[in-house]
């Protein structure tokens, strides 16, 4: 029977049913057939991408996998984002990024897939989401180059498949651009007030870092938003008001909570949220002044500050390589709705992302505090969308001379950035960086008399150009994803000349040599952990010696033994232990007689001892081994109550570089002075049960 013949309460169905198979195929709005294959093909193509052999980093960042593991045991830890079940001290972040990944792990168990997989998801959604904001004011064409662009920023493939907080960060911050690009479109308060509750949860992820979008957000909304200035100030507020009572309901809970009630709050030296945020977290980030940090207050060492500091050897990899084409584009495109209407969407979406970039940009460029080169993907989706939405404006004028000079010389600038990124690691592929230079001059030749050619013509010159122009970025993003990479400073791409050490120019202590004690971070030290002379320590394993999610997280220990260095060392800090078969054994032993199975100073390397054992391992001092968490008489009474079976020597921190406090080394003394050591698979440990004679 055709459709024609069908009884009347069959063929709407039939209809519907051809109609919906229609819009599937073709998208909204009436788009090309090939704009939703295309979608469809690079969120999978993201996918596997961002999925591809994802275990093999193992726990990746040990002192979060290990975060995750005490959140999946007990849900105080949950909430309070502490380091250990048993809630001695928390993580010197707020704990959204962790529930992800703990729920991850409540439902399927903890092994490397369900702590990493939600990261991955994430990246995939947020291309999505890129290419949704672009699409709704440029087009469909602008939101795929968009998407791709920032699925293949060399970071972004980075923290995407790693377990810090930038994942949720960065999505987050992008559903809040998405948000608000609409809420410019209608007016609608609702949607406003949305934004605000995004970047509440942001804060909740990585503090003051996810308002550097605010500036740039409300200005564009209180100049550009259709309705009157009354209510785009009133809606500003109530936005606001979202924002904060979404970000500060956790943050007023512990506070309010009675300290001896709640763990002790990693990252302060006051056990104050509060503090943390304003710190730590906060104003110290930018002006050095960390107290309780990685080299300590005033200053750090953490490579020079100035507006060339993102285009330097380690981050330009990262990040570099569309970012001066986003900045050309954005002033472009500027320029050709320079004489729209006040309220015109495309260039009040524009601002959007130009502001983000700028005041994320700017404050990375100049903070003094601690700064690591994977920041820089909350740079990723300003430049991507920058990128979309400026091409898109400027390509819209191809027809003027001006604008096709503006897109040629986008493209041959981009190609001659990429051949100078290139050259910095030579050896990775050396024949690409000269094909990407010549394939982005014949595309930008191209640009220049592309208004006279063909349709066929003129897809051949796009095609090549986009090419040229992604193909240092991918090449660096497939590196990346081909590499496993453990600890707590990793970078993307493959090894790059002109760089001293994390940060840009080494810790404090000496350039390259990773900071006091001299063990280099990032999972790839030789022996005394200094990295090779003149070369990035990229954070990166061994290909094929990753941990599967059994035991530590494989790093390079600074001296070279499973067990860490002296306390102090730098190695302790950065990357957790591995410990063998027997230290396991023994810290497990009548595991369940005891809070806490064993004691560490710092967290890392705490974290490699509790996910080996899936027990609650104290970190000493929090993170840096800085933090007066417990004091030397709460420690001792925990030891005569019982609760501490083992103390590991070795770790970290300790208040290096005379900031925070000194109370893990207090503790290490009356521990050394007060029990015998032993030495298991060449840990050194005391048993706090069995005081000297």
């Amino acid at each position: 029977m055709t459709t024609a013949e069908a009884p009347p309460s069959v063929a709407p169905t039939l209809e519907t049913t051809s109609s919906r198979r229609s819009h599937l195929l073709r998208g909204p709005d009436g788009d090309p057939r090939w704009v939703r294959p295309s979608l469809l093909g690079l969120l999978a193509a993201t996918g596997v991408l961002y999925l591809w052999d994802l275990a093999a980093s193992g726990w990746a960042n040990a002192f979060y996998a290990a975060a995750v593991q005490a959140g999946s045991q007990s849900w105080e830890a949950f909430f309070y984002g502490s380091s250990d079940a048993a809630n001695s001290i928390t993580v010197d972040k707020p704990p959204a990024s962790l529930w992800v990944m703990e729920i991850s792990v409540r439902l399927f168990g903890l092994d490397s897939w369900s702590l990493l997989v939600p990261q991955a998801l994430m990246g995939v959604a947020t291309v999505g989401v890129v290419y949704l904001a672009v699409r709704r004011v440029a087009g469909a064409g602008a939101g795929l180059l968009a998407g791709l662009v920032m699925a293949l920023t060399p970071v972004a493939v980075l923290m995407f498949r790693f377990d810090n907080p930038d994942a949720l960060l960065v999505l987050l911050l992008t559903l809040a651009a998405y948000l608000l690009t609409r809420a410019l479109q209608s007016a609608r308060r609702a949607t406003l007030v949305g934004v605000g509750v995004l970047l509440g949860f942001a804060f909740l992820t990585k503090t003051l870092q996810a308002f550097l979008v605010v500036p740039g957000f409300a200005l564009v909304w209180l100049v550009c938003a259709p309705t009157t200035f009354r209510k785009r100030l009133v809606d500003l507020l109530l936005a606001g008001l979202a924002m904060v009572v979404a970000g500060g309901w956790w943050v007023a809970v512990v506070e309010l909570v009675p300290s001896e009630y709640r763990p002790y709050i990693g990252g302060s030296q006051t056990n104050s949220v509060w503090e943390l945020i304003w710190g730590y977290n906060g104003l110290g980030r930018l002006t050095g002044d960390e107290t309780g940090s990685v080299g300590g207050g005033g200053g750090g060492g953490w490579g020079s500050t100035g507006l060339g500091r993102l285009f330097e050897a380690e981050q330009g990899g990262q990040i570099a390589w569309l970012l001066p084409a986003a900045l050309v584009l954005a002033v472009a495109g500027l320029v050709v709705v320079g004489r729209a209407r006040r309220t015109d969407v495309r260039r009040s979406a524009l601002l959007v992302w130009v502001g983000w970039l700028l005041v994320t940009g700017l404050t990375f460029s100049f903070m003094a505090g601690i700064f690591h080169a994977y920041y820089t993907v909350a740079l990723a989706p300003a430049v991507a969308a920058t990128v979309g939405i400026g091409g898109s404006l400027v390509w819209s004028r191809r027809g003027s001379l001006w604008a096709r000079a503006v897109l040629a010389a986008t493209v041959a600038g981009t190609g001659v950035w990429a051949w100078v990124l290139l050259g910095r690691s030579a050896d990775f592929l050396p024949w690409l960086a000269p094909v990407v230079l010549v394939a982005a001059l014949l595309a930008a030749a191209g640009l220049l008399v592309v208004h006279r050619a063909g349709r066929a013509v003129v897809a051949g010159v796009v095609t090549l150009g986009v090419l040229a122009s992604l193909g240092g970025p991918a090449a660096y993003a497939a590196q990346t994803a081909g590499t496993a990479h453990t600890g707590s400073i990793v970078t993307a791409g493959p090894t790059v000349s002109g760089h001293s050490g994390p940060g840009g120019g080494g810790f404090p202590g000496g350039a390259g040599q990773g900071g006091p004690g001299g063990g280099q971070g990032g999972g790839q030290g030789g022996p005394g952990g200094q990295a090779p002379t003149g070369q990035t320590p990229t954070g990166q394993a061994p290909t094929g010696t990753a941990p599967t999610g059994q035991g530590g997280t494989g790093a390079a220990m600074g001296d070279g033994t499973r067990g860490g260095t002296g306390a102090g060392g730098m190695s302790g800090l950065l990357d957790a232990a591995d410990p063998g078969t027997e230290v396991v054994a023994a810290l497990s032993e009548d595991a369940s007689s005891y809070t806490w199975v064993a004691a560490a100073v710092g967290s890392q390397s705490a974290a490699g001892y509790q996910l080996a054992t899936e027990e609650p391992v104290m970190a000493i001092g929090g993170f840096n081994g800085s933090d007066p968490s417990p004091t030397l008489a709460q420690f001792q009474q925990y030891v005569a109550d019982g609760e501490i079976h083992w103390f590991i020597a070795g770790g970290g921190g300790g208040g290096t570089g005379g900031s925070g406090s000194s109370t893990s080394s207090e503790i290490t003394a009356w521990v050394e002075a007060t029990f015998t050591s032993t030495t298991v698979d060449g840990v050194t440990l005391y048993d706090l049960t069995q005081p000297q004679a």
